[in-house]
Formats: C-alpha cells, sequence, structure tokens
C-alpha cells in the first residue's frame, strides 16, 4: 500500500495548506473542487439550450427541447456532482486501478482482466441498436463536453496526479456489467462447493449445512434433486484463492456470502385506501460514500421520467413516468456456470476433440512500475478464471455468464420501460433485458399492478442443477434461454398485491428451473404479514413497512432460548430480559445487541468444517439446536443446546459487563472507496451514524459479526402513490454530489436514517439552483 502512504503525505500537504490559508485556503480548495451549479454554460454538440435546477436538497431536474439533450445533460450533470465515482467505476471495469493506485491493486486488476468485463462492455456497444446507441452516445458527448471546459476537478484526481481521459461507449456499458457481477453470485456458491468436497463433506451434508428453500414454501425441486455427486479432482487451494481474491474488490463488490437484497411490493386498488395501487421499492447494497445512486427528473418531447439512476448510465433505472411506477429486486436466477476443462496439447478436449485455446492478452500498466502482461485463455465457454492464481497443476476452470455475451441491451430495456404508458408496452420494452434478472414490480394510474421476471435464463440438461462445477466436455452445455413468453409474470393477481424479497419466484407447476438457491423467506413473510395484517393501505403504512425493524429470526430463537440452561447469573438475567423482549431491532435498546451477539457466537458452530468463521445460516442452525448436530459435539459440550448456553455465555463476555445499546455498536457505515485508507482525510470522507435492524428485518441493516458495523442496508427507496403521482417520495443515503467539500455530500443521510424521504415530485417548486446548458458556437 505504497502508494496510498504516498496519498497520505500528499493529502496532508493540501489540508496544511488550506490551513495555513485559514478561511481563504478553504474557500480555494472549495472552489477548485465544486462544479459550477447557477449561470451559464457553453457546450459543444448540443442542440438547444437545457435547462438544470437543483432543489435544496441537490435533487436534479432536466428539462431538454430535444431528447438527445436530455441524455446529453445527464452527462454533464453526472460529470459535475460524481466524477470521481465515475471514474473509479470505470477504472474498476476495465481493470485500470494500478495505473493510478500503483501495485496495491495489482491482483485485482489481474481478476478484472481475466473475466474481461470491458471487452464485454466493448461488445455489448456493438450491438446495441441505433437507437440505444444514439443515447450512450448523447451521453459520452455531455460529459466529455464537460471535460473539455477544464472544470474544477474533485480532491481525488489532485491527490493522484491525473486528470480523466475522454470518455467512450464501452465506460458507460462496463458498469452496467459491474452491477451485473455483483448481483450474481452463484460462480461462487460452485467454488464453495468444490472446496467442501475436497475436504471430504458429502452431498448430503452439504445439504446440511446449505439447506435448499423451506419444504413448506414453493419449491420446484426436493432436498434430494440437490445432492448431485461433487466434480472430480476438485481443487481447494485454487477455489480458495479465487474466492480470497473476489474479496479484495472494493467493498461495493465483496459479497460475504448472500446475495445483495431488496424488497418491493405493489398494493392494488381493492387493497388501497385510496382506489388507487400503491408501489414500495428498496433496493439493499453495499453501502459506500458517496451514494451508489443519484436522484434525477428528466424531461425531454419522448423521455419523462423520474427516480434514481446510476452515476455513469444514461437512464432511470427505478423511477415513475406520468402514467407507469416500477421498482425492482434481484431474482437471484442462476446464470453462471463453471466447467472443469480437460487440458490437451494446445487446448482442451471437448466431444472427442481437441479445441484450441483463443488467447488473450492483457496489459497491465503499473504507476511507477513496468508494464505486466497477462495471458488469459479462452473457451468456448468462456475465460479460464482460475488462471489468475498460482495453482500448479489445477485443471482449467473456465466461466460461463450470460453477461460475457456479445449481445446485451439491458440499458435499452431500461430507456424503454421509462417510455411505456401501459403494461403491454412495459412487457415489450423488457423483451431485450439480458442481466442482472430483476423482479420488476409495476403499476399504473388505470389501476393496473403487474409482476415479470426478464432475462436470459439458462435451460440445462437433466441432472445439471447449477450447484457444482461440472466437466466441460459438451456433456452439460447450456440448451439456449427461455423465451420471454416464458418468464414468470402475472396481471392482477388474485390476491390482490405483489411482493418480492428475493425469495423463490415461482410456484411449484412452474416447468422451468431459474435458480435453486434463495434467500431466506423471513422479510417476504413480514411483508406479507403486514399486508395482510389490515383491510386496507395508506402511503403511511407503506413508510412504517420500509422503515420496519421486527426480526423473524429472533421469534425462530426464541424457543431455544427458554430451552437452554443459563451457565451464569448474568447469563439468567440476560435469557430473562431476551424473553421478555419483543424482538424488535431498536437502535436504543441493549437487547437487540445481546441477541445479535448470541446469534453470531451461534453461528461459528460449523467454522472448522466450512472454513468460515462465521455461519449465517439459520435453517441450518435451527434444525442443529432441535434435533442435533455433530459439530455440537466439542471438548466444553455435548449438546447443541449446551453449545447455545455457551455460545450466550461468550456473547456476554465479548460484550463486557454493560451490553451497549444496539446503535452504539451498529452503526452504518459509509467508506470512501480511496480516501478510507487515509487516516487524515479518512475524518472528512467517510460517515457513520446508529442504526437499527439486522440481516433480516425488511429495513434490512446488514453487519460485519466481527464488529457489529453495519455494511449493508437500503441504498434508496421510493414509494409510489397513483392516487396522486406527485405526492411520492424518495431517499438514498449519503447525498447527491460526490465532492467531499459540498454541503450535498453528506446532507441526506440524518433524514434517511431517521426514516425520512423527500418529495419525488416532477411539479417541484422548491429550486436553489438554476443552470442553463447552451450550445456554443
Amino acid at each position: 500500500m505504497r502508494g496510498l502512504r504516498f496519498l497520505g503525505w500528499l493529502a496532508l500537504g493540501l489540508v496544511g495548506l488550506a490551513l495555513l490559508g485559514g478561511v481563504g485556503g478553504y474557500l480555494w480548495l472549495r472552489g477548485a473542487t465544486l462544479p459550477q451549479h447557477s449561470g451559464r454554460l457553453a457546450l459543444r454538440g448540443l442542440l438547444a439550450p437545457v435547462e438544470l435546477y437543483r432543489t435544496p436538497e441537490g435533487v436534479l431536474h432536466i428539462k431538454a427541447e430535444t431528447d438527445p439533450d436530455v441524455f446529453f445533460a445527464l452527462g454533464v450533470a453526472h460529470a459535475q456532482d460524481r466524477l470521481w465515482q465515475m471514474e473509479f467505476q470505470r477504472r474498476i471495469g476495465a481493470g485500470r486501478l494500478s495505473e493510478v493506485l500503483g501495485r496495491s491493486t495489482l491482483d485485482q486488476d489481474r481478476f478484472l482482466r481475466t473475466w474481461g468485463f470491458y471487452r464485454a462492455a466493448e461488445e455489448a456497444y456493438k450491438n446495441l441498436s441505433p437507437e440505444g446507441k444514439a443515447v450512450v452516445d448523447a451521453y459520452v458527448a455531455g460529459v466529455n463536453a464537460y471535460l473539455a471546459t477544464n472544470p474544477p476537478l474533485p480532491l481525488e484526481f489532485r491527490l493522484l496526479g491525473f486528470r480523466p481521459e475522454p470518455w467512450k461507449p464501452a465506460d458507460v456499458l462496463v458498469w452496467a456489467k459491474m452491477m451485473s457481477y455483483d448481483l450474481s453470485g452463484n460462480w461462487r456458491s460452485e467454488l464453495m462447493r468444490l472446496q467442501w468436497a475436497a475436504r471430504g463433506i458429502s452431498p448430503e451434508r452439504m445439504a446440511e449445512l446449505k439447506p435448499p428453500y423451506p419444504e413448506d414454501a414453493p419449491t420446484v425441486l426436493q432436498s434430494e434433486d440437490l445432492r448431485q455427486p461433487p466434480p472430480p479432482r476438485p481443487d481447494q487451494d485454487a477455489a480458495r484463492r479465487l474466492l480470497s481474491l473476489a474479496d479484495q474488490l472494493p467493498r461495493a463488490f465483496q459479497r460475504p456470502g448472500a446475495l445483495w437484497a431488496s424488497n418491493n411490493w405493489v398494493i392494488g386498488p381493492a387493497r388501497s385506501a385510496s382506489g388507487k395501487p400503491l408501489l414500495a421499492n428498496d433496493p439493499h447494497l453495499g453501502l459506500g460514500a458517496p451514494s451508489i445512486w443519484y436522484l434525477v427528473h428528466m424531461e425531454a418531447p419522448n423521455y419523462k421520467a423520474i427516480g434514481s439512476s446510476f452515476p455513469g448510465l444514461p437512464a432511470v433505472v427505478i423511477g415513475r413516468n406520468e402514467r407507469i411506477g416500477w421498482g425492482v429486486t434481484t431474482v437471484g436466477a442462476d446464470v453462471q456456470d463453471l466447467y472443469i476443462l480437460e487440458e490437451a496439447p494446445g487446448g482442451y478436449r471437448y466431444q472427442g476433440r481437441i479445441e484450441p485455446w483463443r488467447i488473450r492478452t492483457e496489459v497491465i500498466r503499473v504507476k511507477g512500475e513496468a508494464d505486466v502482461v497477462l495471458r488469459v485463455r479462452e473457451s468456448r465457454y468462456g475465460p479460464v478464471i482460475n488462471d489468475v492464481v498460482d495453482s500448479p497443476g489445477a485443471r482449467p476452470l473456465a466461466l460461463r455468464w450470460t453477461s460475457l455475451d456479445p449481445t446485451d441491451r439491458t440499458l435499452e430495456a431500461f430507456l424503454g420501460i421509462a417510455r411505456a404508458k401501459n403494461w403491454e408496452e412495459f412487457k415489450a420494452a423488457l423483451a431485450p433485458y439480458n442481466a442482472p434478472s430483476q423482479n420488476f414490480v409495476y403499476a399504473d394510474v388505470d389501476g393496473n399492478i403487474g409482476y415479470i421476471a426478464p432475462g436470459r435464463f439458462p435451460i440445462r440438461r437433466p441432472g445439471h442443477t447449477g450447484l457444482v462445477p461440472v466437466p466441460g466436455d459438451g456433456n452439460w452445455d447450456w440448451q439456449g434461454y427461455l423465451p420471454p413468453s416464458a418468464w414468470p409474470q402475472v396481471l392482477n393477481p388474485k390476491e390482490g398485491f405483489i411482493a418480492t424479497a428475493n425469495n423463490k419466484v415461482t410456484p411449484p407447476d412452474y416447468p422451468h428451473t431459474l435458480s435453486l438457491e434463495w434467500e431466506e423467506p423471513y422479510r417476504a413473510l413480514r411483508i406479507r404479514e403486514l399486508i395482510l395484517g389490515k383491510e386496507k393501505l395508506t402511503l403511511e403504512d407503506m413508510v412504517a413497512m420500509q422503515q420496519d425493524l421486527q426480526s423473524l429470526i429472533y421469534r425462530e430463537f426464541r424457543p431455544a432460548l427458554e430451552a437452554l440452561t443459563p451457565l451464569s447469573e448474568n447469563a439468567r438475567r440476560w435469557r430473562e430480559r431476551l424473553l421478555a423482549w419483543d424482538g424488535v431491532m431498536r437502535a436504543e435498546q441493549a437487547e437487540p445487541t445481546v441477541f445479535q451477539a448470541w446469534y453470531t457466537e451461534l453461528s461459528r458452530l460449523p467454522a472448522r468444517e466450512v472454513g468460515q468463521a462465521f455461519w449465517d445460516e439459520p435453517r441450518y442452525l435451527l434444525k442443529a439446536l432441535r434435533q442435533g448436530d455433530p459439530a455440537c459435539q466439542t471438548q466444553d459440550t455435548q449438546t447443541c443446546l449446551e453449545y447455545a448456553a455457551l455460545a450466550l455465555d461468550k456473547a456476554l463476555d465479548r460484550l463486557g459487563g454493560n451490553p451497549p445499546r444496539w446503535g452504539e455498536v451498529h452503526q452504518a457505515t459509509f467508506p470512501h472507496a480511496l480516501l478510507t485508507h487515509i487516516p487524515l482525510l479518512r475524518r472528512f470522507s467517510d460517515r457513520a451514524i446508529a442504526h437499527g435492524g439486522d440481516h433480516y428485518t425488511l429495513n434490512r441493516a446488514s453487519y460485519d459479526p466481527e464488529t457489529f458495523r453495519m455494511t449493508q442496508g437500503s441504498s434508496y427507496r421510493q414509494i409510489l402513490d397513483f392516487a396522486d403521482l406527485e405526492r411520492s417520495l424518495f431517499i438514498h443515503p449519503m447525498g447527491q454530489s460526490g465532492a467531499l467539500l459540498s454541503p450535498q455530500y453528506g446532507n441526506l443521510l440524518k433524514r434517511w436514517a431517521s426514516g425520512g424521504y423527500l418529495p419525488m415530485r416532477m411539479n417541484e417548486n422548491r429550486l436553489a439552483t438554476r443552470l442553463v446548458l447552451e450550445p456554443a458556437p
């Protein structure tokens, strides 16, 4: 991390200059890093003037006379407020971090180059429709026109000593690839099972440690269907090192095992107090500074939408227009497979013949050092991903993944739904959707509600579950994709509502398998419980649901608390307090702290067996507590209830004599991807705030079990009221700006943490700044 130490000294110098200059130094640094938000700005490439309004909170409103100009202007605004974030994102996708950060990020670059995200983005752009290319080109032109004005650059560029290069179309599409990577985790599950097989864990034991979807919930396959023999010659060490390398990626892409999660639901007219639909959505992603989202209202002759966008992408991803609205959660579809190849001279064996490798050469520039040349072997399935780790004798492991397909028009699908006026147009717009597959909930002003899960879902041969790597000999190849007519979908269901929380999508009679791994059903059960608990629902009920801190995990584990015999007087007192508690994970109480500490101690049960310090699989732990498990037979315990009693003692020892309130240790943390590594600047760049909840509450608040720091939560909240769409609400944490000295860097954090929202209005009159973009001569 020599490069980051150097940055620390450079930062010290900059801050020192600012301090020596007093107010003048602060104003100089502020003026040198903040963009122009008022007045006029002449830019080459515009067809007509465009107005950019911002509210006091920083929400952007764009009004353009032509469609190309509205995307051009979004590129300008994104670059104004999030230029460093966009730069960092494209360097992640291209595997070019080492050019500016040095050797400390070389391993990450090697991993990213091996997968080939940027090359896939380049191919995707080539295969967009002319209309899709026009939108990307307009957005790129906006970014570059802004850069050509020699604007103030964010502090990060000054610290690293470089200026951003002109934007390219692939810089736009590569971030969509990285988001698809973030929301597609099956390759990790396959590698985990590969490691287990190498340790001698049987398929039956694997199914116990990682149970299939609950038997009392809709399932496609039974438990015995998951027990496929592991592949031959597993290589535990290569799998372990490959997973370790993935965990070195920036925090946004560090996946602790479970898929990132989200909630959405839509209430039909019969269950709504107003007689019009209500739609709520809150995607749960890794927390960081700045926010992953950017709030925007875009208005042009043929494009009018408001909601959340990703800086770097030209679309409203979640939101509404004047007639329809939508929300998304991750399906968790299995669209990745690992194939174990048998090497042969010059290639690998496939269907009785030798296929030659396609060799891709990647040159990685490293700041202050010689270039590093990487040879990537490509197979008919995709890249050999374990070549990136030094593993002599390991068989090649090739990745097949829908997001590496040359044709990917997912961006066009998002552009299309914002223009849709009804359900049929909405479905038609999603037809080119590739990945990551999402649970789209829909509502419109006519009172319709709907659901559809679009995407390229692989058709596998019988016996190929997708849970473990398979031989890449041609016998386990995909047989194509499900046609759009087979995608799960419904319009105006009889229940009068639709809810998704990454739980299993399809009922038993659905003829296809989308995945065999799903999120635990606790959030989905809680959503249904709250919806069915009232005859008629209001906007205020939607707010209360998104803020709900009731943990169904507490209900599940309470019988174990009742049954265990405390080992100390302190444990007895706290056991009584926990049994008298209601299971609501409030930040201001100590009971959640003790319960979560006990749960994390319980999750250490199979640590040695699975190779992880904590094993957050509640249904495995519950079965062990009820029926016993070999892992409970330790030097200190013979039964699982004895293990649970010892875990309570250890939890209380860990917390000390006076356990703190949950919000004191469980704080939502927002680290800056770069500046968090510089102690001097971390104090200014990073944020933390007390937060309730846990991994299984609707107001999701996943945490690091070692520290209890909250690392994942609601990255954006939206509630649409179709009785009056201008009463709709939205919010995201942190703020609209990525500039440290901007008043809008962290201005939304307290509002977000306290359950507040912003008005989601197209006809907004609370405007603080006005910037007119004008065509340059």
